[in-house]
This record gives C-alpha cells, structure tokens and sequence, in this order.
C-alpha cells in the first residue's frame, strides 16, 4: 500500500489496509514482496499526479508479477489515462473505494498459479467508477504511521467538500461533504484512548462543516455543528489531547475559539487556509470571505491563545494575479501572526473553472513569489520558536528513532533524533529535541533552552 498526498488520503489508505486485513491478507514489508500493491492517489496538483504515474513505472519494473490496483483521487479523475498505463490491473475510484478489497481480491492471481516465464498476471485491466456525487459512504481508520506508532494517530471524521473553489478539483473527485456519525467519532476515540493513545488528531477535507449532512437533534431540533463534535470528544471520552487539523476561516466560530482556548486538553493550534490577500483574486477563487474577515479571525484565534501556533495556506500564481496583488497577499502574511505557512504554487486542474481563465502566471514569475512567501514565513516561524527560549512548554514525546516530521510547505524532512537525543512535539505544533532518552507515548513539561536546525532544543521539567 502506498498513500500520496493529504491526510484524508492517508487515512483513507488505512482502512484500505483493514478490508484487506479482514479478508486474512497481510501486508507485505516492501511493494517489490507483494502480489497485490495499491496505490492510493492525490490530484491536487499536476505533480501529484507525476508522482503517482513515476510510482507506477516503478512497481511494474521492480515487481512485473504484481498487480497494481489503482485507486484515490487522480484514479477517480483520470481512470481511462491511468489503466493505460503498463502493469495497471484495476482502476478503483473514490465512488468504489468503500468497497477495494473485494474487488481487488476478485481479480487476484496467485503467484504460485503462474506459469514459468509469465511476465505478469493474466488480467485485463477493469475500471470501476461511478458518479461521486451519488455516493455517501465515508471511509473511517485511524492512520498509524508505522515509525510513530502509540503517539499520534489520526482519524477522519468527515469527506468531501460543498464548496466550488475554482482552482480545485477535490469535490469533483470526493464529492459532497458527508460525516462520520458522532456515535462512530466517540467509539473510534474511546478505542484509540483504550488501547493506550494519548494524542488524538481529527481531519477532513473540509473539517469544519462535520455534521452539516447528519441528521437534526430530536431533542432541540438543532443541526450537528463541528463545535458539537468537539465538545462531545471532551465529555465522552477521557483523551488527553485533541488536535484539530485544518478549518476553513469562516467555520472558526466564536463558541469554537472558545472552546480551544479554554480546554487545557485542545492543542493549541490553528491552521487556517487563507489563499491569497488580494480581494480581487479571492473572488476569482470563489473563496467565501474576504481579507477583512479573514484578519479578523486571525487576529481573534491569536488575542485567545497568544502562544498557539498559527498557520495558513497561501496559494501564489492564481490566474490573473498582479504584482499589486501579491503584494497584498505579502503583506496580509507580514501583519498577521502566523507562525508557519504552507505554500503553494497554482498549477491548473482539468476541469476546473480556474483553468480556463486567461492571464496565467508564467511560471518564473509564480516561483519567484513562492520563494518569497517561504522566506518571509520560515522568518516567522523562527521568530516563534525563539519566544519560548527560557520558557516552559508542554510535548509529548515520540518514538524518535525512525521518526520525522516534515517541514512546513512541503521542504525537506528534518529527523528529530541524535545521539542523547528524544524527539517530541509540542501542544503548539512546534518540533522538539529532549536531552536524554525518553519513552514515547509521554506528555511533558520542556524547559527550552535554544532553537537548532528548525528545532527547539530543551531539557525535561516534569513528565505525565
């Protein structure tokens, strides 16, 4: 099984991986052992979809036996492309995916029923998709990163997205915004809490609309709200930590900001998509709030919780997009108080609105501007981890032998072990290196004594 892209993916992946499990498959240590290997895609960008098709070629000339099952968001998107690729056996989209394994597992051929010399399974090459819009399954498993495992699992709760912004191609191969029911939120909670997790992150394509699609209250007639969520996670179960991964700045309600703030067990952390600072080109976006509203939000989250970190996505080359408007979106980024960015360059999606607009950035010119946005946010970030030089500052400590956590903006991968060295995370999102030798699975309380290859550096105070 190999997953690309966001986390709804890769959670997606893992319950790919209990279908099989229940169907008494296991998985295999590397995809040049495995006779059945999946490929778990991401669309978002036409990179995504190179690494995707790169991983193809790959598979095929390291395993030619296997079959390749193909599946996520670029299958859904481009089927009929990828099973024309060499060694594709199926073509599995979202819409089918609830249902992979036993498709999967129709198709499968033995390599013990091979014939000497055959080159590949003799299949042909099947595509199931179906109308995205007309499904309302939503796959559910926490995701368990194999060199993180008992520290930080992470649980989708809701899929898909009701917003059209033109520069995405996600509801088009997710479809409509649909949740896990609360009942199924808790029990998957109270299971992870049981079997001795202490941190737990929630995530969604577009989180913050949970519970939109689910059924009125019978007893206040109220629609759930992600508040209702949240609020329920800290009632019914007995997690130490929840950390909330990205909501959109429109669904950062007053009761929500609140609630974070107020509960010593909410990480302290806001990642809020914010796109671009230009008026103009948000609504070319068909983003649903303008600058204003947006610095509002931000300026609330952080007055709440002056010490939460606070990150943004920044998209940089939209269509039309001028030198006066990215000094806008610049100086949105220098005013406010984010502590770390994701940026992105636009890269135009088949199908999508933004596509066929007139005035594409050249690309020279869309790097420059990410570049700049990267620096001016890596400048913030430092700023950030420096402020707690001296200071005391809650983590949890994390199996730090195998373990990193990848740079904001997607740059490289930096590891959080050494020698005499434990790695950690902070309640605000910020990576930590312990002096000594720590077991995982631990909150504590770090005295931070210095910042070091974007790193905090300290020393234990007390330890949960």
């Amino acid at each position: 099984m190999e997953n690309f892209g966001c986390r709804a993916t890769q959670a997606d992946g893992a319950a790919i991986e209990r279908q099989f499990w229940d169907r008494g498959l296991e998985r295999a240590d590397t995809s040049s052992q495995a006779q059945i290997v999946v490929l778990n895609t991401c669309t978002v960008t036409a990179s995504a979809d190179q690494d995707a098709r790169a991983a193809i070629r790959r598979i095929h000339r390291e395993n030619p036996n296997c079959q390749i099952v193909v599946t996520g968001c670029y299958a859904q998107r481009a089927p009929e492309e990828i099973a024309a690729m060499p060694g594709v056996t199926q073509v599995i989209g979202n819409s089918h995916k609830h249902q992979l394994a036993e498709i999967a597992s129709q198709a499968f051929v033995p390599l013990s029923s091979l014939k000497a010399g055959d080159r590949e399974p003799r299949t042909e090459n099947w595509i199931f998709i179906s109308d995205i819009f007309a499904h309302t399954e939503l796959l559910a498993a926490p995701v368990f990163d194999a060199a993180n495992e008992r520290t930080r699992p992470n649980l989708k709760v809701q899929d898909g997205c009701d917003n059209r912004c033109s520069f995405c191609v996600i509801p088009y191969v997710r479809g409509n915004s649909r949740s896990l029911p609360l009942a199924r939120v808790l029990d998957e909670v109270n299971a992870l809490v049981d079997a001795g997790y202490r941190e737990v992150v929630i995530s969604g394509i577009n989180l913050g609309r949970w519970g939109t699609d689910l059924p009125r209250s019978t007893t206040n007639d109220e629609q759930p709200g992600f508040e209702n969520l949240v609020r329920s996670i800290l009632l019914h179960t007995s997690l130490e930590k929840l950390r909330i991964s990205s909501v959109e700045p429109m669904d950062w309600s007053e009761e929500l900001i609140q609630l974070v703030a107020g509960s010593p067990r909410i990480a302290k952390h806001a990642h809020v998509p914010m796109q671009s600072g230009s008026d103009r080109i948000l609504r070319k976006m068909y983003r649903k709030y303008r600058p204003w509203h947006y610095r509002a939000k931000i300026e609330k989250i952080h007055a709440a919780m002056p010490a939460a970190a606070i990150g943004a996505d920044v998209m940089v080359g939209f269509p039309g997009e001028t030198d006066t408007d990215f000094e806008e979106t610049r100086r949105t980024v220098e005013d406010l108080p984010f502590t770390y960015l994701h940026v992105f360059t636009y890269s135009p999606r088949p199908g999508t609105p933004a596509a066929a607009m007139r005035d594409q950035v050249p690309v020279p010119v869309a790097r420059t501007r990410n570049r700049i946005l990267r620096e001016l946010g890596a400048k913030k970030k430092l700023a950030f981890m420096r402020s707690f030089i001296g200071k005391s500052i809650e983590a949890i400590t994390l199996n730090s032998s195998e373990f990193v956590i990848p740079s904001e903006g997607g740059g490289s991968a930096v590891p959080t072990s050494g020698a005499g060295l434990s790695a950690a995370l902070t309640d605000n999102y910020l990576r930590l290196r312990l002096k000594g030798k720590h077991e995982p699975n631990r909150w504590l309380q770090a005295i931070v004594e210095g910042v070091r290859d974007g790193m905090l550096i300290g020393s234990v105070g007390t330890e949960n």
